[in-house]
Formats: structure tokens, sequence, C-alpha cells
């Protein structure tokens, strides 16, 4: 087993790289082919199931419980990450959708690491973990300088949600959007001001019910939590750390961003990328930074009617699959 070990401010955390454990098929873990992925890494308990796909850029082809799918077609590879700010970062195929190496770390857990990739001086490790018992699932995206400079780059989750949702997002009281959200138009112009059907502002919640006007919005909430519930009573929460005194340098400052289409691609699905973002890295050669997002599934009755969605019940479902105080 090789093994690095690094230290970042103060923190002494362990990656494992190329983990060598054997073929571990006790209950947890496997190794698969899955709608047509070859050599997939399963992580499942009684209820929970994930599938990760190294030679897809590291993503996660599923994230099901009790059998009900929260993410996307496989075939997009739906749980998506990636580094930003968006409009600024160098071309990253090969970190995107290029082949990464993948190991089994533990009885729940495995290691996804990247290509090494020059034109951001980067390498990107994803540690996967799901709780035995539970859908909780620990995932932690490390950014690892291999050039000689600092590098400045953050956190992007792209996670393509299972489309025909409601996304719902707990509001801060202090954000710098007079509506709370902005909305990218056609033109790549950011609206302030931004008027829609399909949006809602509702005792202090912002909720997406369908396609907007124009597909990309971004909030700036610093709650650090988010939503969302599928047609089939499925809700997908998402937890991450948000730093209010940290920059966040997309152009607007956003801590979340979403995207939500119809209809979109070849296949014509409908998807919403639920998009949680980290604030600068300032990153000097060798270091390491890492941002984690928590994951939980749970049942939530669909609305027949967005503006019917039980606001309370789900802050309530929400924090105790999170495990807060109510």
């Amino acid at each position: 087993m090789r093994y690095v070990g690094v230290h970042l401010n103060g923190l002494c955390f362990g990656l494992f790289f190329f983990a060598i454990f054997g073929n571990i098929e006790a209950m947890g873990t496997g190794r698969i082919d899955y709608e047509g992925f070859k050599d997939c890494i399963e992580l499942k308990n009684a209820t929970t199931r994930v599938v990760l796909a190294p030679s897809y850029g590291g993503r996660v082809l599923s994230y099901s419980w009790k059998s009900k799918s929260a993410l996307g077609p496989a075939k997009l590879g739906p749980g998506r990450f990636d580094i930003g700010p968006e409009k600024v970062i160098p071309q990253r195929k090969e970190l995107w959708e290029g082949e990464w190496e993948g190991e089994i770390t533990g009885k729940y857990s495995a290691v996804l690491v990247s290509q090494e990739h020059p034109a951001t001086g980067v390498q990107l490790i994803r540690e996967f973990k799901l709780d035995s018992h539970s859908s909780h699932l620990r995932v932690t995206q490390t950014i690892r300088n291999i050039s000689d400079e600092r590098v400045h780059w953050s956190h992007w989750s792209r996670t393509f949600g299972k489309g025909g949702g409601i996304c719902v997002v707990p509001l801060s009281k202090d954000s710098a959007y007079p509506k709370s959200y902005v909305m990218y138009n056609d033109k790549q112009a950011i609206e302030f001001l931004p008027e829609d059907p399909q949006i809602e502002i509702r005792d202090g919640f912002f909720l997406l019910k369908g396609p907007p006007r124009f597909p990309k919005l971004g909030l700036d909430s610093h709650v650090g939590w988010l939503a969302y519930v599928t047609p089939d009573d499925l809700a997908f929460i998402k937890k991450y750390p948000t730093y209010p005194n940290r920059r966040y340098w997309e152009m607007v400052g956003m801590t979340l961003s979403l995207w939500y289409v119809d209809n979109w691609g070849e296949d014509k699905v409908s998807v919403c990328e639920i998009e949680p973002i980290g604030p600068r890295e300032d990153i000097g050669p060798g270091e390491y930074a890492s941002f984690t997002e928590d994951w939980y599934l749970g049942e939530f009755q669909f609305p027949d009617d967005g503006s019917d969605l039980d606001l309370s019940r789900l802050e309530s479902v929400s924090k105790q699959l999170m495990g807060v105080d109510q």
C-alpha cells in the first residue's frame, strides 16, 4: 500500500493514492460494470447504493435509496464535480471526463484520482465514504497543486438531479442580491432583478419549481444546505460549508448555482444541476485544499403543485437526515 500524508493549514490528513487492499469483496464494496461503464466501484448498505466511474472523469453514476435514484441518467455521469472560476479557468477535459484511477479504501469507501493536469497546475482527488447504516454519503474533493507556482481555484459541484423536481434553498438574511438570487440571461448578462413564474420566495426559502426562462441561477446563501425533491417522492439533501468572510470569486460571489433545463442534449432529458461552490483557495506548490459535501436521501411526498410544498416539514425532514438540531 502506498500512503501519502499531507500537512495543510496546521491539519494533518492522509490521502490514499493507489491504495491496495486486495480484492475487497466484503459487504459494502465491489467492482462492477454498470450501464455500459466498465470497472466501476460500488458502495452499498442495506438501503443505499453508490456507483462510481473512474473511467468517466471520476463521477458518480448512481446515488439511490430503496432503489430510487436521486440523479439524472447514468450515461451523463450525473454526479459531476469541477473546479472554477468558470469563465477564466483553462480547458480541462482530462479532469472533466478523462480516465481516473479508482481504488477501494475500506468497507464503504473509495478514492478516485485524476491525471495530473499541467494547464491548471493541479491533480484532483475525490474521496467517497458511505455510512454503514444510512444514506449519508460524504464526498471530499481535494485540489493538489502539482505546479511550481501558487494556484487559485475553487471547488464547484455540478450534480445532475433527476429532472422534474423542485429545488429548495434556505436563504440568508444578508444577501447581496435584491431578490436573493440572480439569473444569467441568453447573452450571459446577469439580471439582478429577475422575474420568473417558476421561482418563488416563501417563508425564508427559495423555490425553483421547474425550468426557468433562462436556466442558470446564482444564490449567495450561507445557510449551507439545500433540498431537491424528486417526482418519485425522494428528498436529496446536500450539506456543505460556507465561509462568509472569504472570497467567492465567481463574478457575483455565488455560494451556489442552479441550472435547470428540459429537453437537453441528444436524449432530450430534463435535469436540474445542483452546484455548491467553494471559496477561492490559494494553494502553494505541493499543497492541497479540500471541500466536503455531505449527501443524504430520504422519503418526502412530491406535491402536485410546487406552491403546495410543505416547507416546514421539508426543513424538519432535512435536518433530521443531517443530524442537525431542530
